[in-house]
């Protein structure tokens, strides 16, 4: 079997440890210590947190979208081939290594999606841009960490806490979407989500998709309002 190798490191802005990029053949992984926060063949529950979330603003004509974290770019590949030519997507990601890896070693897998004219890339932590945000966003995509429960940076849990959602629910336009990945279920966090005034589905996806893997949970939060007539379905 080919050993994997290290092509590089950084540290997490903010604390929280020390991001490793791996690779092995054409397979690439970036690991935090010992735990593996994502791997290039593990793309279906990524992929799935956008198309889910996508298939909720369809009807929009130019829908302006935030996914918190870059990564691997699975989800923001997919969100380009949901959405219309007149969409925006920005893209936060706090750690500038990981956008330097897209556009480096990592270039291949992400083909032209950062070159695509709806796509921004900011180098940025995604929280201040949803807590200055207000009815901007038509969908927050949040692949963030591990999922509510962080293990890469404290300052994770104010997205998802009560003040954190209140706040992404102030920054979707009505009927708009929030949607969030996570390794594993955690119920008190639908509780949250539905006290901060969302309509919660919880979806379990495979990490691979149709070929199995491991389950994850995609929280799709829809921002009701009783007054809007773009409520998707």
């Amino acid at each position: 079997m080919i050993p994997w190798s290290l092509l590089d490191k950084a540290q997490i802005p903010g604390g929280g440890g020390e991001l490793r990029l791996m690779q092995r053949g054409a397979e690439f992984s970036i690991r935090l210590g010992q735990t593996e926060l994502m791997n290039s063949r593990l793309s279906g529950s990524e992929e799935a947190l956008a198309t889910l979330s996508c298939a909720r603003i369809r009807t929009r004509e130019r829908p302006r979208i935030l996914i918190g974290g870059l990564g691997m770019g699975f989800t923001l590949r997919a969100a380009l081939a949901a959405v219309v030519a007149e969409a925006e997507i920005i893209v936060a990601e706090l750690a500038p290594a990981v956008v330097a890896w897209a556009r480096g070693p990592m270039a291949e897998l992400f083909q032209s999606s950062l070159t695509d004219p709806r796509v921004s890339i900011l180098e940025s932590d995604v929280g201040p841009l949803i807590r200055s945000g207000r009815s901007t966003y038509d969908a927050i995509l949040l692949d963030v960490d591990n999922g509510p429960e962080g293990l890469s940076r404290k300052a994770n849990d104010g997205l998802y806490d009560m003040e954190g959602l209140k706040a992404a629910r102030a920054a979707l336009r009505p009927g708009g979407v929030l949607a969030v990945w996570s390794s594993g279920p955690d119920r008190s966090f639908a509780q949250r989500l539905r006290k901060a005034g969302f309509g919660v589905d919880e979806v379990r996806v495979r990490a691979n998709g149709a070929r199995g893997g491991a389950r994850h949970v995609i929280w799709i939060a829809t921002h009701t309002d009783p007054t809007d007539n773009d409520v998707c379905s």
